[in-house]
């Protein structure tokens, strides 16, 4: 696992607080790629080759390997095995189960010997309660990223109920706080509801947010850190297909780079006017 001081050294160390995700798509990669046994891997392989010392972190999306089955949760197990012992690990796979579910959701993510995987994180859906989180949290050394606020149109349908002590979303953080602290969970938070940052850093100050949205998506890196940047930095910032698909050539690795690199020189200046580095 990634620790809470692990993480804060290497986003200090990089001047950057970025996460790569790897949502990998078939018919995006470039066509040269599909001579290789796993394209997909190899295309993953490359592009981390390209960015590791770029970012904190990388996310692939569960639902991109999964959609080819066995075919594709090899390329999975073998992207989760390649990836940098010192970058964050986090599969986004917003499991929400509960019970024995839930236990074998975690296995597979979580247990090498289980499944070959072994991911430092999950993106998990609280909507059935601790029950849904609690089989995640029994593995000491893995993070638990909570989704409380989402950049979608249809966050509007629930996160915003009022609850009588403010949104749903506020209540879903403040009872996950009390099912571990600020080393163990982490919460997504939507990068075009920068407003919103205030209220989370006044019930969550510690915690890190994990922020997709910046980039393709419309939200303001500006914006997200100056609502949502706390003295640790506590941001992790995902982009995906800005990076990944910077090029579907031969150079889509280098373009990767060129990319990545952008987004990390715009951070180390947000890291520098927070006085984190």
């Amino acid at each position: 696992m990634i620790s809470r001081e692990q993480l804060i050294q290497q986003i200090k160390q990089k001047k950057s607080f970025l996460c790569v995700g790897l949502d990998t798509d078939i018919d995006k990669i470039p066509a040269f790629l599909k001579q290789y046994p796993d394209p997909i891997f190899e295309f993953n392989k490359r592009i981390i080759d390209a960015t590791r010392d770029l970012c904190v972190a990388y996310k692939p999306n569960a639902a991109f390997y999964e959609k080819h089955g066995v075919k594709g949760l090899q390329s999975l197990i073998a992207t989760s095995r390649y990836l940098p012992e010192d970058c964050l690990s986090i599969i986004d796979a917003k499991r929400g189960d509960l019970g024995n579910t839930s236990e074998m959701y975690a296995k597979a993510f979580f247990d090498e010997a289980s499944s070959g995987m072994s991911f430092d994180s999950i993106t998990v859906s609280p909507y059935m309660g601790s029950d849904s989180v609690m089989s995640y949290l029994a593995y000491p050394d893995k993070w638990v990223i909570i989704l409380a606020l989402t950049s979608s149109i249809g966050s509007k349908d629930f996160q915003y109920l009022h609850t009588g002590e403010g949104y749903l979303y506020e209540a879903v953080i403040k009872k996950a706080n009390t099912w571990a602290g600020a080393d163990r969970i982490m919460y997504v938070v939507g990068a075009t509801k920068s407003l919103e940052f205030v209220d989370i850093r006044k019930i969550a100050p510690d915690h890190f947010l994990l922020v997709p949205g910046v980039g393709a998506q419309g939200g303001s890196l500006e914006e997200v850190c100056r609502y949502g940047m706390n003295k640790d930095c506590g941001l992790i910032v995902n982009a995906s297909r800005s990076i990944i698909y910077a090029s579907n050539g031969e150079d889509f690795a280098e373009a990767a780079r060129a990319e990545a690199l952008k987004v990390q020189q715009q951070m180390q200046v947000e890291l520098e006017k927070a006085g984190v580095i």
